[in-house]
């Protein structure tokens, strides 16, 4: 196989929780890739992009992937979470998620909406998160209406999810909410201390975001419909890697 179909695959670890979206809880498997369209100002996995982790990027083909999952999970898992970066700038990635459906796993994908591979209709667990002014990112929004729109044509379940920090990333998830207000929408709690290693000294921290963002929700008649949700994993294991 060419190296031009390769995966730049950052790390495999697990098995884990899932500690965000509509799957939050749910024991997995990580494969995450390097590479972003995005620099968001509050990202927790900037080494994906900023240049600090390239010695950790491996060029991997598909089998290559699932032989590295099976290495570190053995017969421990049946879901492989597929993370970044951005996945979604990887056209690759198709073989790897058709690979993990033949040996019975699901395959979950969270991307910003900012492109759109075929595969996306394969995937089991797929979460849409536009990112909010606190990134310091700008949504195109036809480009994410028209990956919606082709989601929607392939009949594939999927949902919108927010990280919320302050009242301007509220008032863009209303507006991400009403935009698609058929949709599943997820409310998370955004964590702005990305150097605390400890998670005993980051969980006051966390409970509170997490309160506050239950309080702006639980009186805003316009979030009838959404889920308010934690990052679990930091609540666990701070801002530990690899977990």
């Amino acid at each position: 196989m060419s190296s031009v179909r390769k995966i730049p695959v950052m790390e495999v670890f697990g098995p884990t929780v899932q500690g965000e979206g509509k799957v939050i809880g749910r024991k997995t498997m990580f494969v995450r890739t390097a590479g972003c369209d995005y620099h968001c100002a509050w990202c927790d996995s900037a080494f994906t992009w900023d240049g600090t982790g390239k010695d950790d990027i491996r060029l991997l083909s598909a089998l290559e992937v699932l032989e590295q999952l099976e290495l570190v999970g053995g017969r421990l898992f049946d879901h492989v979470t597929i993370s970044g970066g951005n996945p979604a700038l990887l056209p690759q990635l198709g073989e790897l998620v058709a690979l993990l459906h033949e040996r019975g796993m699901e395959v979950a994908l969270e991307t910003q909406g900012s492109r759109w591979q075929p595969w996306f209709t394969d995937i089991d667990d797929l979460t849409l998160s536009p990112k909010p002014p606190s990134s310091g990112m700008t949504t195109n929004w036809e480009v994410l209406d028209d990956i919606v729109a082709r989601l929607r044509e392939g009949g594939r379940s999927f949902c919108l999810k927010t990280v919320v920090f302050d009242e301007k990333d509220l008032d863009y998830a209303r507006l991400a909410h009403e935009r698609y207000p058929d949709i599943p929408f997820y409310l998370q709690a955004g964590n702005g201390n990305l150097t605390e290693m400890e998670p005993r000294l980051m969980l006051p921290y966390l409970v509170e975001r997490y309160e506050w963002l239950i309080e702006q929700t639980m009186g805003d008649e316009s979030l009838n419909r959404v889920h308010v949700l934690p990052q679990l994993h930091t609540w666990v294991w701070g801002n530990k890697k690899g977990v």
